[in-house]
């Protein structure tokens, strides 16, 4: 049987987290028919996952203008802009109307395990890039489905791969067997069973990001609460402190993500937590009374623990796109185009440049990395780049070139810079109040400058859509 031409197809959308759904939106804007296959139960079922966690950008900064323009005629009602929406927030007031507003376009349950031409593997050249995808899923009931597509569009974010405790990449030794005390999430210290797994205990949070600055901030709060008192954190970095450690501060454009930094930098000059710099995890051991000892590769050995904290990051997981010819940056599995903009070994100071469908192109034609999962291993992703990723996208499906290459998007600078020198150079007495680089040398440290940061209210990380 011959496969219908490509033009009569859908463009298959992996995901219906936010940006997957924005996709959508737009397809549907520029006249093209999308088919979001989403493995979860419900839209943004990653999202759910940390509704406890509210984001660092308001909520006119994670609503997509082709969505709001599809929810109009439903009756919705956006939320005030002003106002910092919560993971569950955002779900539920977003999200949920947004996919079903597309109605039957999305598929629930729909987990995606293959993506190829179609009688074509990847060695075959023959004409090649006139067949349409193949996209294999399964069901929650176990049955094998394909749908033929005409592009695909992987929002499928990193959420299920987080990455591991291990200096080098790898999970530390022992890390595995200790998986009953280490947790890769924000803990939800608002759920009893939670709290009590880390009320008047002490705890490792390994990282440096928005997520470890949000779980030094929730520990701090549980530290001086009635029922958490005693409460510790042991905040390990593998790099040196820095005026870039604790994020931009009052230069960040998103106040509420420089706010974060503030907060976790509260939390150690308060004495809730001790920081322990240039420490790179190689063992994780358990001592006499079952508590955890992290080993470094210098051989440090920290203060046993009772819980780990891992917030090292995310990893995209390709492995259903085995078959298709991706063009990845070797460091950080982003697109090859994209990578430079976003590589912290070179990133400096203010904002990733809004980009489209040309960075996110690939030597397969027609298949895009969009979202979380176009930033590969690199952090600090923001829901509008995603939103400007997939609006250009759609133009370019449609063949509207000069919509596809404008650039409708002004992102917020962090007021921060990274690159290679923070790793193992030497650390400075002082450390810049907003954050251009300085050199830090690994070795433990207790932070004792005051501070006017409060967490009572400050919004916390947005994992991906910060």
């Amino acid at each position: 049987m011959t496969a219908p031409a490509p033009a009569e197809l859908p463009v298959v959308v992996i995901g219906a987290g936010p940006t997957g759904l924005a996709a959508a939106a737009h397809l549907i804007e520029f006249g093209i028919t999308p088919l979001v296959l989403e493995a979860g139960r419900s839209a943004g079922a990653a999202v759910r996952q940390w509704a406890h966690v509210r984001l660092f950008s308001r909520w006119g900064e994670v609503i997509d203008p082709a969505a709001e323009k599809l929810l109009a005629p439903t009756g919705w009602t956006r939320p005030d802009e002003a106002v910092y929406p919560s993971g569950g927030d955002w779900a539920e007031q977003y999200l949920t109307p947004l996919a079903d507003a597309l109605g039957e376009r999305v598929r629930f349950g729909a987990t995606v395990t293959g993506v190829s031409r179609a009688g074509r593997d990847r060695i075959v050249d023959a004409d090649r890039q006139a067949q349409p995808f193949t996209v294999h899923y399964t069901t929650t009931d176990g049955r094998e489905e394909r749908a033929l597509a005409r592009a695909v569009i992987d929002a499928s974010g990193t959420w299920s791969a987080p990455a591991p405790a291990g200096g080098n990449g790898l999970p530390a030794l022992g890390e595995k067997a200790a998986a009953d005390r280490v947790a890769y999430r924000v803990p939800d210290l608002n759920d009893p069973a939670v709290r009590a797994r880390y009320a008047r205990r002490r705890t490792a949070v390994i990282g440096s990001g928005a997520s470890a600055f949000t779980a030094l901030a929730y520990l701090a709060d549980l530290a001086t609460s009635e029922d958490g008192a005693g409460t510790k954190a042991v905040w390990i970095l593998r790099r040196g402190i820095s005026g870039a450690t604790f994020g931009g501060g009052a230069a960040d454009q998103l106040p509420a993500r420089g706010a974060l930094g503030l907060a976790a930098k509260a939390a150690v000059d308060a004495g809730h937590a001790d920081a322990v710099t240039g420490f790179r995890t190689e063992r994780i051991e358990r001592d006499g009374d079952g508590r955890l000892v992290l080993v470094g590769e210098d051989g440090r050995r920290l203060e046993a623990v009772d819980e780990v904290i891992v917030l090292t990051g995310f990893r995209p997981e390709l492995s259903f796109l085995s078959e298709v010819r991706l063009h990845l940056d070797e460091r950080l599995q982003a697109p090859l185009a994209l990578a430079p903009l976003i590589d912290p070994n070179q990133h400096s100071c203010g904002t990733v440049y809004p980009h489209g469908h040309r960075e996110l192109s690939h030597p397969e034609a027609g298949i895009y990395l969009v979202g979380m999962k176009s930033y590969g291993r690199a952090p600090t992703f923001l829901a509008m780049t995603g939103y400007e990723q997939v609006r250009s996208i759609a133009a370019a499906l449609a063949g509207d070139t000069r919509a596809a290459d404008r650039v409708e998007l002004t992102l917020p600078e962090t007021g921060v810079c990274g690159g290679a020198g923070l790793f193992d150079t030497r650390e400075a007495d002082e450390a810049p109040a907003a954050g251009c680089c300085t050199t830090p040398e690994p070795q433990p440290l207790q932070l004792t400058a005051p501070t006017s940061a409060t967490t009572e209210d400050t919004p916390a990380g947005g994992c991906c859509g910060a």
